[in-house]
């Protein structure tokens, strides 16, 4: 307990630097990243469409009522003392000399109301700050996967170079908004110093918003305190100003553990964003029913939800839905499923009941790059773009249901992303665009290929994919027949070959450097695994 006092103490001392001095430290930089940018295409993507719907108002209204009846009758398993505490004094019914907490489902819906329909997260170069709600879309890489693969070494342990690699691969395209948390996790670092030396990756090599793991107390404050660092700002800006995220994820059925209450407690205190996603899977966590599985999962996230506000009112968070189902002959997780979809689309529809922002998830249960890793994670954005998904987390390089990050399938989904992008780009109809003048020019019988209207627009009138191969059969056969993993794989070597490492202000680095040197030297733990 005494270095968790001594850490927050030391976090005070930190936040008290001279404000002036960081502000003028943080202008500096930001305006070399100004001029530094590369395309601003994909930073920011908005989903004006008509929301897509397979819950009928009564059908929705069912839903809500059964998940509020669970919280108020079973109730939910709360495994830390301190937010049962929390929850008493907010009004629900702990049993005493039990982890079980009961909700009325009027508590529920007034602690919900307070949550913010929508609120930007800030990033340390401000071009890559996010906003997170309305019609707002955000990708985030695939993350947590112990395992990475791709073409020259197979699928193997998570380590610190595939982890690194994935990392600048994110940075290197705008259409991957934020990085998630770990693409892979580095298991060839020490478990107790992984995260400082992770995190301080993400701040120097990528220029992002990034995610904090709730692992325990001090490493979730001392991830708070990292994005601190990136950005040169007091603790009380940050305050005003979110800059780091977690994903809460529920213990299914029905309970939150531990470490993933203390994150609920120091993140939103600290008005940091709090994603919270149960993961239920419709025959094994959750009902077999579609129904029942969104029933549970919207009890789940509804209590988690309400804690946050507990905590703090307004504290920022998102409302996250990842219900699919398992394969009943095997027992193994599916994705990509029409009841994936389904539940991806209610989700969206609940959440928006609730008036929160949504996270949902790009989806393959696929063990190679293929013909079902594409067509499940096309259902999967396809489901999460007509849901009305505002943030996706695994957007690239999920693979094996989220055990394994790989580089060929990042690209893949990459070039998925992109063209959903250009999908919601909205038709321009003006008078050059109806072309008018053209079609006279042409007339019956005639054609566009070197009409002016066309040559001044041939190099950028269509997306040109990253990987699609076009050529005809003829001259694709002398190429060699390459195939999608072959693209795949040449343009993730190609592109990496290409990274450049952000801009960062050096006072920050050694600020950063510092205090990473010195939490490993409070922890006292060996530096290899």
């Amino acid at each position: 307990m005494g270095d968790v006092v001594n850490l927050d103490l030391h976090l005070a001392q930190q936040g008290s630097d001279s404000t002036a001095r960081q502000r003028r430290r943080q202008n500096r930089v930001s305006e070399r990243q100004r001029k530094a940018s590369g395309s601003a295409k994909y930073l920011n993507i908005t989903n004006a469409t008509t929301r897509s719907t397979v819950l009928s108002d009564d059908a929705l209204e069912a839903v809500h009522r059964a998940s509020l009846t669970i919280l108020e009758d079973i109730g939910m398993d709360i495994i830390l003392p301190e937010a049962r505490e929390r929850m008493r004094a907010a009004g629900a019914d702990v049993t005493p000399g039990t982890d079980r907490v009961r909700f009325d489902r009027g508590l529920i819906m007034e602690m919900i109301a307070s949550a913010p329909p929508d609120f930007t997260i800030y990033a340390r170069n401000p071009l890559r700050n996010v906003e997170i709600g309305g019609n707002n879309l955000v990708f985030a890489p695939v993350a947590s996967a112990p395992f990475v693969t791709d073409r020259q070494g197979g699928r193997r342990a998570g380590n610190q170079e595939d982890f690194r690699k994935l990392v600048k691969l994110a940075q290197c395209y705008d259409v991957i908004h934020t990085t998630g948390g770990y693409p892979v996790d580095p298991v060839d670092l020490h478990a107790s110093v992984r995260h400082l030396d992770c995190l301080a990756d993400l701040v120097t090599l990528t220029d992002k918003v990034f995610h904090v793991y709730p692992l325990d107390r001090q490493r979730t404050i001392d991830g708070i305190e990292i994005a601190r660092i990136a950005r040169g700002i007091t603790m009380e800006e940050m305050e005003q100003q979110p800059s780091v995220f977690t994903n809460i994820n529920t213990s299914s059925p029905l309970r939150l553990d531990e470490p993933m209450l203390q994150g609920i407690i120091e993140m939103s205190s600290r008005n940091q964003v709090v994603v919270v996603t149960p993961f239920t899977l419709a025959g094994a966590t959750a009902p077999v029913t579609i129904a029942g599985a969104l029933a549970q999962q919207n009890a789940e996230a509804l209590c988690g939800l309400a804690f946050t506000q507990m905590v703090r009112k307004g504290a920022p968070v998102m409302y996250g839905g990842f219900t699919s189902n398992v394969d009943m002959r095997t027992g193994v997780p599916a994705f990509g499923t029409p009841e994936y979809m389904q539940a991806v689309i209610a989700g969206g529809q609940l959440a928006r009941k609730y008036r929160i922002p949504y996270r949902s998830s790009n989806t393959s249960a696929s063990n190679a790059l293929d013909a079902q890793a594409a067509y499940e994670s096309a259902f999967s954005l396809w489901a999460l773009t007509q849901g009305g998904g505002n943030f996706i987390m695994h957007a690239a390089g999920w693979s094996e249901g989220g055990l394994t990050a790989s580089f060929e399938k990042f690209i893949l989904d990459v070039d998925m992303l992109q063209m959903v992008a250009e999908f919601l780009r909205p038709l321009d109809t003006s008078n050059d665009a109806l072309a008018l003048d053209a079609i006279r020019e042409a007339g019956p019988g005639g054609h566009y290929f070197v009409m002016p209207h066309t040559l001044v627009r041939c190099e950028t009138a269509f997306y040109s994919p990253i990987l699609s191969d076009r050529r005809n059969y003829e001259a694709w056969s002398e190429a060699g027949r390459p195939t999608t993993y072959d693209h795949a794989n040449r343009v993730y070597q190609e592109k990496l070959n290409a990274y450049e490492r952000p801009l960062l202000d050096p006072a920050i680095e050694e600020e950063l450097a510092t205090f990473v040197s010195k939490r490993k030297e409070e922890i006292g733990a060996p530096t290899a695994s």
